[in-house]
């Protein structure tokens, strides 16, 4: 058994499953496809939420550091990811990775962490989703009633669980449903999907910047660091670390772009570009979204949940029209990171089927779709409950620990990787090895350390559920495990 749990699955192995049968999926996506996935990926709601509270409370006009200290530790993990995704270009991702260089135990953590990660993902995007087209409808005169609109029950950290006398969340479902028959009937139809979602972010993004500029007041920016107040975190140095922190979570999602490897044409050459390629222009829209923002009002008025809408409002009555447009800008960004979240959780379980562990059904292709349906077909169910009943407070807490988990196993199984097969073609070679993985590591583990209590035992238990699993069907169905036994015989 204890040999077993970390068996490992060979280089060559996942090469050739990565050249696959003719019953595989569909390679039909290129560079830009990626880096259009992966710009949807990123920019949510995230940057419209974050960046005010951020500055308000923590950084002042130093938030454009914090942005920047962010990028750059998503950066090493991104570099990492690359040269993983060129190696291996298998849709498993972080758990394909784990499998090849520290075992089969490693990688069962890191998938279920990915899929806790994915899973919540889209079940609180979809939430946030619903909020914000309930409002956009209200501002039409439509109202949406809040017991089909919000979640049957709340959770308070002092008070507990309560109910809210609604029924469940329909906006959130349906978005889910929409997005998840999408990826079900085709990659190439999410993908033209998620392609008009970025057109249109990134368009209004665009206007916001445009008509806003002419209205920064340069003195807003000074000082730009504001003094520290005696605690640590509330601005100085100190507070830009901080807010680094917080708006870290805007850059998640690049990871989910190397579940996708298996459907890109040229996933060597390809996938590198659209990783580090929208992870380096999701930062640049992210600054000049913060020039504009801490430009037009002083970051002491931000600490509101639609800090663009405070800015709006500063342009003046004959820019009020620009609010609206800004919530379809929003819904837009969170309809696209519904998918892509989505799409690479079906993946995930798309691999871990082909490995034995989980059921067969996961990995069987639709012979009209080439997609893994019923693994699509699970995924946006589970996302429809979760985001059905549940309020984003539950939801939004484990997304990031399981990214952390996936981004440091990641940038060390590169270190794993170098030292025990250095002769390996790598077609992206992570650059400055051992440093940049090194310090991905040290990083994300200090940014895992650093979460709240309730979140590391809510991690836990999700854990020892996955632990139910693997132990009460994976180790008995795993190929790998089988070969072994096979080759003793």
């Amino acid at each position: 058994m204890s040999k077993g749990l970390f068996i490992k699955k060979s280089i060559k192995s996942l090469l050739d499953e990565a050249a696959g049968s003719e019953h595989g999926l569909k390679r039909s996506l290129g560079a830009v496809t990626l880096t259009a996935m992966g710009i949807g990926a990123i920019i949510g709601a995230g940057i419209f939420v974050l960046t005010g509270p951020a500055a308000a409370e923590y950084a002042g006009p130093g938030i454009l550091l914090s942005f920047v200290f962010a990028a750059i530790i998503c950066a090493l993990a991104a570099l990492c990811y690359a040269e993983f995704a060129s190696l291996i270009p298998i849709s498993g991702s972080a758990y394909t990775y784990a499998y090849a260089t520290m075992g089969e135990f490693v990688a069962w953590i890191i998938g279920w962490g990915l899929t806790m990660e994915f899973l919540f993902s889209v079940a609180t995007v979809s939430v946030g989703w619903s909020g914000y087209f309930s409002s956009l409808l209200n501002d039409f005169g439509v109202a949406v009633p809040k017991i089909i609109s919000n979640a049957p029950f709340n959770y308070d950290v002092t008070t507990g669980w309560a109910k809210t006398g609604s029924l469940m969340n329909v906006p959130a479902m349906a978005i889910i449903a929409v997005m998840g028959t999408l990826i079900a009937v085709g990659i190439r139809a999410a993908a033209s999907f998620n392609n008009l979602m970025v057109i249109i972010k990134l368009g209004v993004i665009a206007l916001f910047i445009a008509c806003g500029a002419a209205f920064i007041n340069w003195d807003n920016f000074s000082p730009f660091i504001p003094p520290n107040t005696g605690t640590f975190g509330q601005f100085g140095f100190s507070g830009v670390l901080r807010g680094a922190g917080v708006v870290f979570f805007a850059f998640l999602g690049f990871d989910a772009l190397s579940t996708m490897a298996q459907e890109c044409r040229n996933p060597q050459k390809h996938m590198p570009i659209g990783m580090l390629g929208s992870l380096g222009i999701s930062t640049f829209v992210y600054i000049l979204i913060a020039i504009v923002l801490l430009g037009v009002v002083s970051y002491a008025t931000l600490n509101v949940s639609d800090p663009i809408s405070v800015a709006v409002a500063a342009l003046g009555p004959k820019f009020a029209w620009i609010g609206i447009v800004i919530k379809l800008a929003i819904l837009a960004g969170l309809t696209s990171v519904v998918l892509v979240m989505a799409l690479g959780q079906s993946r995930i379980f798309f691999t871990m089927s082909k490995d034995g562990l989980l059921p067969k059904s996961f990995s069987k292709i639709h012979g009209k779709f080439q997609t893994p349906f019923f693994s699509t077909i699970c995924v946006t169910l589970i996302c429809m409950l979760f985001a059905g009943i549940f309020p984003v407070a539950i939801l939004g807490q484990l997304t990031s620990m399981g990214a952390l988990l996936a981004f440091t196993i990641v940038c060390f199984g590169i270190l794993v990787l170098r030292y025990k097969q250095p002769t390996l073609h790598r077609p992206f070679k992570t650059p400055f090895v051992p440093w940049v993985p090194l310090a991905g590591t040290i990083v994300c583990l200090v940014q895992m350390i650093l979460l709240p209590g309730i979140t590391w035992i809510q991690f836990i238990i999700w854990m020892i559920i996955g632990f139910f699993i693997y132990f009460g069907y994976s180790v008995k169905h795993s190929k790998a495990r089988l070969q072994m036994h096979e080759k003793k015989k």
